[in-house]
Protein backbone atom coordinates (compact mmCIF):
# COMPACT_ATOMS: atom_id res chain seq x y z
CA UNK A 1 0.00 0.00 0.00
CA UNK A 2 2.11 2.94 -1.20
CA UNK A 3 1.87 6.17 0.74
CA UNK A 4 1.80 9.07 -1.68
CA UNK A 5 2.26 11.66 1.01
CA UNK A 6 5.40 10.00 2.34
CA UNK A 7 7.21 10.09 -1.00
CA UNK A 8 9.52 13.00 -1.72
CA UNK A 9 12.42 13.60 -4.06
CA UNK A 10 15.69 15.32 -3.10
CA UNK A 11 14.62 18.60 -4.68
CA UNK A 12 16.76 21.71 -4.36
CA UNK A 13 15.53 24.24 -1.82
CA UNK A 14 16.13 27.93 -2.43
CA UNK A 15 15.11 31.11 -0.63
CA UNK A 16 11.47 31.75 -1.43
CA UNK A 17 12.25 35.36 -2.37
CA UNK A 18 14.16 33.94 -5.38
CA UNK A 19 10.89 32.50 -6.66
CA UNK A 20 8.56 35.35 -5.81
CA UNK A 21 9.73 38.73 -7.12
CA UNK A 22 9.17 41.47 -4.59
CA UNK A 23 8.56 39.00 -1.77
CA UNK A 24 9.28 40.40 1.68
CA UNK A 25 9.82 36.88 3.04
CA UNK A 26 13.18 35.18 3.17
CA UNK A 27 12.60 31.50 3.84
CA UNK A 28 13.40 28.17 2.25
CA UNK A 29 11.06 27.00 -0.48
CA UNK A 30 9.77 23.96 1.42
CA UNK A 31 8.03 20.89 0.05
CA UNK A 32 4.42 19.93 0.70
CA UNK A 33 2.81 16.54 0.08
CA UNK A 34 -0.69 15.38 -0.72
CA UNK A 35 -2.66 13.72 2.10
CA UNK A 36 -3.89 10.60 0.33
CA UNK A 37 -3.07 6.89 0.47
CA UNK A 38 -3.74 4.58 -2.47
CA UNK A 39 -5.57 1.34 -1.70
CA UNK A 40 -6.85 -0.40 -4.80
CA UNK A 41 -7.98 0.21 -8.34
CA UNK A 42 -11.57 -0.48 -9.36
CA UNK A 43 -12.68 -0.91 -12.96
CA UNK A 44 -16.00 0.88 -12.64
CA UNK A 45 -18.15 2.61 -10.06
CA UNK A 46 -21.81 3.40 -10.45
CA UNK A 47 -24.05 5.54 -8.33
CA UNK A 48 -23.42 7.48 -5.16
CA UNK A 49 -20.28 6.65 -3.11
CA UNK A 50 -20.74 5.91 0.57
CA UNK A 51 -19.16 9.18 1.72
CA UNK A 52 -21.50 11.29 -0.40
CA UNK A 53 -24.41 9.34 1.08
CA UNK A 54 -23.06 9.63 4.62
CA UNK A 55 -23.01 13.44 4.61
CA UNK A 56 -26.59 13.44 3.22
CA UNK A 57 -25.73 15.33 0.05
CA UNK A 58 -28.34 13.51 -2.10
CA UNK A 59 -31.16 14.71 0.19
CA UNK A 60 -30.08 18.29 -0.52
CA UNK A 61 -30.01 18.05 -4.33
CA UNK A 62 -33.65 19.12 -4.61
CA UNK A 63 -32.53 22.44 -3.06
CA UNK A 64 -29.01 22.85 -4.44
CA UNK A 65 -26.53 21.07 -6.68
CA UNK A 66 -23.74 23.64 -6.39
CA UNK A 67 -24.69 25.20 -9.73
CA UNK A 68 -21.84 27.33 -11.16
CA UNK A 69 -19.88 27.53 -7.90
CA UNK A 70 -16.16 27.67 -8.73
CA UNK A 71 -13.96 25.27 -6.75
CA UNK A 72 -10.22 25.72 -7.15
CA UNK A 73 -8.42 22.40 -6.60
CA UNK A 74 -4.71 22.97 -6.00
CA UNK A 75 -3.36 19.47 -6.55
CA UNK A 76 -1.78 17.16 -9.13
CA UNK A 77 -4.10 18.24 -11.95
CA UNK A 78 -7.08 16.36 -13.35
CA UNK A 79 -7.94 13.76 -15.98
CA UNK A 80 -9.75 15.89 -18.56
CA UNK A 81 -10.93 12.80 -20.46
CA UNK A 82 -12.67 11.14 -17.51
CA UNK A 83 -16.35 10.68 -18.46
CA UNK A 84 -17.56 11.57 -14.95
CA UNK A 85 -15.72 14.93 -15.00
CA UNK A 86 -16.26 15.96 -18.62
CA UNK A 87 -18.89 18.58 -17.82
CA UNK A 88 -17.43 19.65 -14.48
CA UNK A 89 -14.09 21.14 -15.49
CA UNK A 90 -12.77 24.58 -16.37
CA UNK A 91 -9.41 24.96 -18.12
CA UNK A 92 -7.41 25.75 -14.97
CA UNK A 93 -3.63 26.26 -14.99
CA UNK A 94 -0.50 24.14 -14.99
CA UNK A 95 2.12 25.86 -12.82
CA UNK A 96 4.75 23.24 -13.69
CA UNK A 97 4.33 23.75 -17.43
CA UNK A 98 2.46 26.93 -18.35
CA UNK A 99 2.10 25.81 -21.99
CA UNK A 100 0.12 22.68 -21.07
CA UNK A 101 -3.26 21.93 -19.57
CA UNK A 102 -3.15 20.80 -15.91
CA UNK A 103 -3.20 17.10 -16.82
CA UNK A 104 -2.97 14.73 -13.88
CA UNK A 105 0.03 12.37 -13.86
CA UNK A 106 -0.55 11.10 -10.30
CA UNK A 107 -4.28 10.48 -9.77
CA UNK A 108 -4.79 12.30 -6.47
CA UNK A 109 -6.22 15.48 -8.05
CA UNK A 110 -8.63 13.51 -10.23
CA UNK A 111 -9.84 11.62 -7.14
CA UNK A 112 -10.45 14.91 -5.28
CA UNK A 113 -12.28 16.42 -8.26
CA UNK A 114 -14.56 13.38 -8.54
CA UNK A 115 -15.71 13.52 -4.93
CA UNK A 116 -16.47 17.22 -5.30
CA UNK A 117 -18.14 17.40 -8.70
CA UNK A 118 -18.45 14.10 -10.62
CA UNK A 119 -21.62 14.19 -12.70
CA UNK A 120 -22.36 11.01 -14.65
CA UNK A 121 -25.53 9.66 -13.16
CA UNK A 122 -26.37 7.06 -15.80
CA UNK A 123 -23.00 5.36 -16.25
CA UNK A 124 -20.66 6.55 -13.52
CA UNK A 125 -20.53 8.19 -10.09
CA UNK A 126 -21.88 11.40 -8.62
CA UNK A 127 -19.97 13.81 -6.42
CA UNK A 128 -21.22 16.00 -3.58
CA UNK A 129 -21.92 19.05 -5.78
CA UNK A 130 -22.43 17.68 -9.31
CA UNK A 131 -23.11 21.06 -10.93
CA UNK A 132 -20.18 22.91 -9.43
CA UNK A 133 -17.15 23.65 -11.62
CA UNK A 134 -13.63 22.45 -10.82
CA UNK A 135 -10.80 24.88 -11.60
CA UNK A 136 -7.77 22.56 -11.57
CA UNK A 137 -4.48 24.14 -10.48
CA UNK A 138 -1.56 21.76 -11.06
CA UNK A 139 1.13 22.60 -8.50
CA UNK A 140 2.09 19.01 -7.55
CA UNK A 141 4.28 16.65 -9.57
CA UNK A 142 3.68 13.00 -10.35
CA UNK A 143 4.98 12.04 -6.88
CA UNK A 144 2.47 14.28 -5.07
CA UNK A 145 5.11 16.86 -4.07
CA UNK A 146 5.04 20.63 -4.54
CA UNK A 147 7.04 23.68 -3.53
CA UNK A 148 5.46 26.34 -1.33
CA UNK A 149 6.23 28.89 -4.05
CA UNK A 150 3.95 27.06 -6.51
CA UNK A 151 1.19 26.75 -3.90
CA UNK A 152 1.40 30.51 -3.34
CA UNK A 153 1.16 31.13 -7.10
CA UNK A 154 -1.81 28.76 -7.25
CA UNK A 155 -3.65 30.60 -4.49
CA UNK A 156 -2.95 33.93 -6.20
CA UNK A 157 -4.31 32.51 -9.48
CA UNK A 158 -7.49 31.40 -7.67
CA UNK A 159 -7.93 34.89 -6.21
CA UNK A 160 -7.48 36.54 -9.63
CA UNK A 161 -9.96 34.12 -11.21
CA UNK A 162 -12.51 34.68 -8.43
CA UNK A 163 -13.07 31.12 -7.36
CA UNK A 164 -15.49 30.63 -4.47
CA UNK A 165 -13.76 27.73 -2.69
CA UNK A 166 -10.17 26.45 -2.64
CA UNK A 167 -9.56 22.76 -1.86
CA UNK A 168 -6.14 22.14 -0.28
CA UNK A 169 -5.71 18.40 0.26
CA UNK A 170 -2.05 18.64 1.27
CA UNK A 171 0.17 19.85 4.04
CA UNK A 172 3.54 20.28 5.70
CA UNK A 173 4.80 20.30 9.28
CA UNK A 174 6.45 23.73 9.31
CA UNK A 175 5.01 27.23 9.29
CA UNK A 176 5.49 29.37 6.17
CA UNK A 177 5.03 33.14 6.23
CA UNK A 178 4.56 33.32 2.47
CA UNK A 179 1.89 30.61 2.53
CA UNK A 180 0.12 32.34 5.42
CA UNK A 181 0.22 35.62 3.52
CA UNK A 182 -1.36 33.98 0.44
CA UNK A 183 -4.03 32.30 2.59
CA UNK A 184 -4.78 35.64 4.24
CA UNK A 185 -5.18 37.34 0.86
CA UNK A 186 -7.62 34.67 -0.31
CA UNK A 187 -9.56 34.83 2.96
CA UNK A 188 -9.81 38.62 2.70
CA UNK A 189 -11.08 38.20 -0.87
CA UNK A 190 -13.97 36.15 0.52
CA UNK A 191 -12.70 32.75 -0.64
CA UNK A 192 -13.41 29.75 1.58
CA UNK A 193 -10.28 27.63 2.05
CA UNK A 194 -10.72 23.96 2.98
CA UNK A 195 -7.52 22.18 4.13
CA UNK A 196 -6.70 18.63 5.19
CA UNK A 197 -5.26 18.11 8.66
CA UNK A 198 -2.79 15.31 7.88
CA UNK A 199 -2.54 11.54 8.22
CA UNK A 200 -0.23 11.13 11.22
CA UNK A 201 -2.86 10.10 13.79
CA UNK A 202 -1.78 12.99 16.04
CA UNK A 203 -3.99 14.32 18.83
CA UNK A 204 -2.40 17.70 19.50
CA UNK A 205 -1.04 18.86 16.17
CA UNK A 206 -2.14 19.21 12.54
CA UNK A 207 -0.36 20.19 9.34
CA UNK A 208 -0.14 23.61 7.72
CA UNK A 209 -2.05 25.25 6.05
CA UNK A 210 -4.94 23.56 7.91
CA UNK A 211 -3.53 24.89 11.18
CA UNK A 212 -4.03 28.49 10.08
CA UNK A 213 -7.29 29.88 11.54
CA UNK A 214 -8.25 31.34 8.14
CA UNK A 215 -8.83 27.83 6.80
CA UNK A 216 -11.40 25.15 7.61
CA UNK A 217 -9.36 22.25 8.98
CA UNK A 218 -10.74 18.80 8.14
CA UNK A 219 -10.25 15.42 9.83
CA UNK A 220 -11.37 12.04 8.48
CA UNK A 221 -14.03 9.59 9.67
CA UNK A 222 -14.79 6.00 8.68
CA UNK A 223 -18.05 4.14 7.96
CA UNK A 224 -18.67 3.74 11.70
CA UNK A 225 -18.71 7.56 12.09
CA UNK A 226 -15.60 7.41 14.23
CA UNK A 227 -12.36 9.31 13.66
CA UNK A 228 -10.24 7.24 11.25
CA UNK A 229 -7.08 5.88 12.93
CA UNK A 230 -4.76 7.70 10.49
CA UNK A 231 -6.45 11.11 10.87
CA UNK A 232 -4.98 13.94 12.90
CA UNK A 233 -7.52 15.09 15.49
CA UNK A 234 -8.01 17.40 18.44
CA UNK A 235 -8.99 21.00 19.03
CA UNK A 236 -7.42 22.28 15.79
CA UNK A 237 -9.98 20.34 13.70
CA UNK A 238 -13.01 22.34 12.59
CA UNK A 239 -15.02 19.50 11.03
CA UNK A 240 -14.75 15.80 10.19
CA UNK A 241 -15.94 14.10 7.00
CA UNK A 242 -15.69 10.65 5.39
CA UNK A 243 -12.10 9.85 4.43
CA UNK A 244 -11.63 6.10 4.80
CA UNK A 245 -11.70 3.88 1.69
CA UNK A 246 -13.31 6.50 -0.53
CA UNK A 247 -13.96 5.47 -4.12
CA UNK A 248 -13.68 8.18 -6.77
CA UNK A 249 -12.46 8.95 -10.28
CA UNK A 250 -8.92 8.07 -11.36
CA UNK A 251 -6.62 8.31 -14.35
CA UNK A 252 -7.58 6.93 -17.79
CA UNK A 253 -11.27 6.94 -16.95
CA UNK A 254 -10.86 4.48 -14.10
CA UNK A 255 -11.71 4.54 -10.38
CA UNK A 256 -9.62 4.12 -7.27
CA UNK A 257 -10.19 3.67 -3.58
CA UNK A 258 -8.16 6.03 -1.39
CA UNK A 259 -7.97 6.94 2.27
CA UNK A 260 -6.77 10.16 3.85
CA UNK A 261 -7.77 13.54 5.20
CA UNK A 262 -7.46 14.60 1.54
CA UNK A 263 -10.62 12.63 0.80
CA UNK A 264 -12.44 14.13 3.78
CA UNK A 265 -11.51 17.62 2.61
CA UNK A 266 -13.06 17.10 -0.83
CA UNK A 267 -16.38 16.16 0.80
CA UNK A 268 -16.35 19.44 2.73
CA UNK A 269 -15.45 21.47 -0.37
CA UNK A 270 -18.41 19.94 -2.21
CA UNK A 271 -20.71 20.70 0.73
CA UNK A 272 -19.59 24.34 0.80
CA UNK A 273 -20.34 24.55 -2.94
CA UNK A 274 -23.87 23.33 -2.21
CA UNK A 275 -24.22 25.92 0.54
CA UNK A 276 -22.93 28.83 -1.56
CA UNK A 277 -25.23 27.99 -4.47
CA UNK A 278 -28.13 27.98 -2.01
CA UNK A 279 -27.04 31.11 -0.14
CA UNK A 280 -24.58 33.22 -2.17
CA UNK A 281 -22.45 35.83 -0.47
CA UNK A 282 -21.68 34.06 2.81
CA UNK A 283 -18.28 35.03 4.20
CA UNK A 284 -15.60 32.48 5.18
CA UNK A 285 -16.21 33.28 8.85
CA UNK A 286 -19.96 32.82 8.51
CA UNK A 287 -19.49 29.48 6.76
CA UNK A 288 -17.15 28.16 9.44
CA UNK A 289 -19.71 29.16 12.07
CA UNK A 290 -22.52 27.41 10.17
CA UNK A 291 -20.44 24.22 9.89
CA UNK A 292 -19.59 24.18 13.57
CA UNK A 293 -23.16 24.63 14.78
CA UNK A 294 -24.63 22.08 12.37
CA UNK A 295 -22.19 19.17 12.63
CA UNK A 296 -23.35 15.78 13.84
CA UNK A 297 -21.67 14.52 17.06
CA UNK A 298 -19.23 11.69 16.42
CA UNK A 299 -19.44 8.22 17.88
CA UNK A 300 -16.87 7.33 20.47
CA UNK A 301 -15.92 10.88 21.44
CA UNK A 302 -15.96 12.28 24.95
CA UNK A 303 -16.51 15.84 23.71
CA UNK A 304 -19.48 15.64 21.31
CA UNK A 305 -20.18 19.37 21.44
CA UNK A 306 -16.64 20.32 20.50
CA UNK A 307 -16.28 18.38 17.28
CA UNK A 308 -18.46 16.52 14.81
CA UNK A 309 -19.06 15.20 11.32
CA UNK A 310 -20.31 17.13 8.31
CA UNK A 311 -24.07 16.87 7.70
CA UNK A 312 -25.29 18.74 4.63
CA UNK A 313 -28.97 18.76 5.60
CA UNK A 314 -28.24 20.15 9.06
CA UNK A 315 -25.92 22.72 7.45
CA UNK A 316 -28.60 23.97 5.08
CA UNK A 317 -31.17 24.05 7.90
CA UNK A 318 -28.76 26.10 10.03
CA UNK A 319 -28.33 28.77 7.36
CA UNK A 320 -32.08 28.94 6.71
CA UNK A 321 -32.94 29.55 10.36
Amino acid sequence: MPLIEAFSLPMLKKPLSNFLPGSIWSEEDSLLHVHGMVFKSTAREKGIPWGVQEIKAPQAWSLTTGHRIKVGVIDTGVDFSHPDLRYSLARGINLLNRAALPHDDNGHGTHIAGTIAAANQLRGMIGVAPRSIIYPVKAFDNNGSAFVSDIVLGIEWCVRNRVDVINMSFGMKTRSKSLLNAVNNAYNAGIIIIASSGNDGKRKSIDYPARYPQTIAVGATNRLRRVAPFSNRGHYIDIYAPGDKILSSWLRGKYNEMSGTSMATSHVSGAIALLLAHRPGLSPGEIKSILKRSMLPLRGTKTPRVTGELDVLRMLQAVDR
